[in-house]
């Protein structure tokens, strides 16, 4: 069993020094291709924009379902004046960069694997090398660029829909004096609770982006079966390791911000 457990923890740290190597190289690529401003608005869009109405929908039922949860157990401890606070720093620390990098991953994370994996399958990631192009300054750098672009503004946007979500629980629906929320919100974060979101965000893009085009890229080596099945396989893979270390990672940087 030990021998077993061994062999799995050097697989995975095997596995994620591939996975750096891939994005380091990614990003190495893309600085020097040639209409790197149009492939990196595409990137853009794809993992920003239309990431967007999901990550505000569930930052808002997220603030609404904390509001309602964190004001009833205050109130056990005549403590409800700070709604505000609790709602807030709960978001901007923990929940708003980790939900938002779930929401990303779920959506384009996954599409973006399904794409790289069938455009292995298809042959057009190689006849990109036979042209002499880099294929991962080409397929994958925009899209880590991007997610430095991206994931800190979706990151904002969820903490201020979820924190206003916390308003109206508790404001307009159980009758929080307003100005105690809003005014508990602004007097308890600081400049250090939202640079730590920011650091968490900027590393949650990077590490689930890179590994979700790992596992679309190389779909022929990772994969266990061929063609349509080894992109669903690739794909799925992809969100589930995504999100195993999205949380992983979330421990160890709380660890050093506290």
């Amino acid at each position: 069993m030990i021998r077993t457990l061994g062999r799995l923890a050097l697989g995975v740290v095997f596995e994620m020094g591939e996975i750096s190597l891939f994005g380091l190289g990614a990003l190495r690529g893309f600085f020097v291709q040639r209409g790197r401003l149009a492939k990196l608005t595409l990137a853009i869009h794809e993992i920003g924009v239309r990431c967007l109405p999901i990550v505000a929908t569930v930052g808002l039922f997220t603030g609404l379902v904390m509001g309602l949860q964190l004001y009833y157990t205050l109130v056990k401890f005549g403590a409800e004046s700070a709604l505000g606070t609790a709602v807030a720093l709960s978001l901007i620390r923990e929940l708003g960069p980790v939900l938002t990098a779930l929401m990303v991953v779920g959506q384009a994370g996954s599409a973006m694997a399904s794409e790289l994996g069938i455009q292995r399958n298809d042959e057009q990631i190689d006849a990109l090398q036979t042209m002499s192009i880099d294929p991962l300054g080409f397929l994958v750098g925009p899209r880590l660029v991007a997610t430095l672009i991206c994931f800190p503004i979706l990151t904002a946007v969820f903490d201020l829909i979820g924190i206003f979500g916390g308003y109206l629980t508790g404001s307009v629906l159980l009758h929080l004096d307003a100005g105690v929320y809003w005014n508990r919100v602004f007097e308890s974060v600081t400049w250090a609770d939202v640079q730590g979101g920011y650091i968490k965000a900027l590393v949650f893009g990077l590490l689930t982006i890179s590994i979700c085009a790992y596992r679309g890229f190389n779909t022929h080596r990772k994969a266990s079966y061929p063609g349509v099945r080894g992109v669903s396989e690739s794909a799925t893979r992809a969100v589930v390791w995504s999100s195993v270390t999205v949380l992983a990672a979330d421990y160890l940087i709380t660890s050093f911000l506290l």
